[in-house]
């Protein structure tokens, strides 16, 4: 799941602007898909290392690199 598609899920399910000038909102919904993106990467990773099989070390270690991209 991206950025993106929990933007679009947050805008279809009708939250509400009330009280909050739309740009504002935005910064915050953007805010918490940024956190569940990092959250879901490290799961990934966890899982990865979980393995403790030779080679997933490597693939743990790929996922956490895209955290800066």
């Amino acid at each position: 799941m991206t950025k993106e598609d929990i933007i679009l899920l947050a805008d279809a399910s009708g939250i509400s602007f009330y009280g909050v000038g739309k740009d504002r909102f935005l910064y915050h919904v953007e805010t918490f898909a940024d956190l569940v993106k990092l959250a879901e990467r490290e799961a990934c990773a966890k899982l990865c290392e979980a393995q403790g099989e030779y080679g997933w070390q490597q693939y743990a270690n790929a996922i956490r690199a895209r955290e800066n991209t």
